[in-house]
């Protein structure tokens, strides 16, 4: 484990803790705050496009995570994650689209608008159980943490490493974009799942409605996190990144290489999902865009930005990537695909630890030279 990784790994000291209660109180208090009770003419309020814009930065973070608990711990670049974060917010967008009921376009209590539309005649067995939300919250983990075990047990089994499995968790994503975009799977195809009203009761446009949406982000983002710490910074953790490291020989100490990247795997995606669930009610669409494999690749990016094999480093990235994705998008929507590509082509070539790598060399170099003026002091 590098010199960054340790050093971020111990979350249990003092300054650990203190940034780390420090960034959940600003995230979930002071922001909610400045935008129900203080004025919109005051300088310090936070409008409500920030606080949906920061809801959705908090579910790229959660997903941000995920991946960098698989590929900078375990060294398995999954680029599959965008299909396990869709699955988990079509899981939530289904309880959503059933709690409409007669509240939609064609007042049919039981079918979704887009089924009336086909002229579906009864809802799909699979359908059922979403008009609960203790079912779709199972289902949020189930679907994906499922198809990645699966997935998974046959592909590690089989000892597909590196690029090979890189490249297969791609094609999976793109078999599912495909799928759903058919109208007959029954996910509303082209137009996935859209127009919801409320959730648990609560109306999506109320602005109170939107803060809780916010904040339950910000307390899954802290939970994952330290879900991921600990995983890292266990036994399992070590074995982790010995697998990473050096598979092969952890495999001829005894270790069971595959039961590892099961789990971590498996983990990983369930998170994913959670970050998907997040997502959809704060955006008010799940379509089979979310498939893409250029999404999945985003992904990696924010990741390689933030700094891999830190935890942290994804959060980071997940936020910096696309702060910078938001402001490009609006200034020149032209210029953000080759933005992105010559991003990655330089972390990857001048700052391979990314951010937090940067700041932990210049913080090492300006301790050594105030050693240095010290000593000639």
């Amino acid at each position: 484990m590098g010199p960054i990784t340790s050093r971020l790994v111990a979350l249990n000291s003092t300054q650990g803790w203190i940034a780390f209660a420090a960034f959940g109180l600003v995230m979930a208090v002071l922001v909610p705050v400045l935008n129900l009770m203080v004025p919109p003419s005051s300088a310090f309020h936070v409008p409500d496009y920030v606080v949906a814009l920061m809801g959705k930065y908090l579910c790229y973070a959660i997903l941000a995570l995920s991946l960098d608990l698989i590929w900078g711990y375990c060294g398995v670049l999954s680029l599959g994650q965008g299909a396990f974060f869709a699955l988990g917010g079509y899981a939530m967008g289904m309880y959503m689209m059933r709690s409409i009921g007669e509240r939609g376009v064609y007042g049919n209590p039981l079918l979704p608008d887009f089924m009336v539309f086909l002229n579906w005649t009864e809802l799909p067995w699979y359908w059922l159980g979403f008009d609960q939300f203790w079912f779709a919250v199972l289902m949020v983990f189930a679907v994906p943490g499922l198809l990645a075990f699966v997935f998974g047990w046959l592909a590690f089994r089989s000892r597909i490493t590196g690029v090979y499995l890189s490249i297969i968790t791609q094609a999976m994503t793109y078999a599912l974009m495909l799928a759903f975009f058919r109208n007959e799977m029954g996910f509303g195809g082209n137009n996935g799942l859209t127009d919801f009203k409320d959730i648990l009761g609560f109306e999506l446009s109320a602005r109170s409605t939107r803060v809780g949406l916010y904040v339950s982000s910000v307390i899954a983002l802290g939970l994952a996190f330290l879900l991921c710490r600990f995983i890292v910074s266990s036994k399992l953790g070590r074995v982790l990144v010995a697998v990473r490291d050096a598979e092969s020989r952890v495999r001829f100490l005894g270790y069971s290489v595959t039961n590892v990247k099961l789990f971590v795997f498996t983990v990983s995606a369930m998170l994913a999902g959670l970050a998907g669930a997040l997502y959809v009610p704060q955006v008010g669409i799940i379509n089979p865009s979310e498939f893409s494999p250029a999404q999945s690749i985003e992904v990696a990016v924010w990741v390689a930005v933030g700094g891999r094999g830190t935890l942290v480093g994804a959060i980071l990235g997940a936020f910096a990537v696309n702060g910078a994705k938001t402001w490009l998008t609006g200034v020149a929507p032209e210029v953000w695909l080759f933005f992105l590509g010559g991003l990655f082509i330089i972390v990857t070539l001048l700052l391979p630890k990314g951010l937090l790598g940067l700041y932990a060399s210049l913080r090492a170099r300006f301790a050594s030279v105030k050693a240095e003026e010290k000593r000639h002091a």
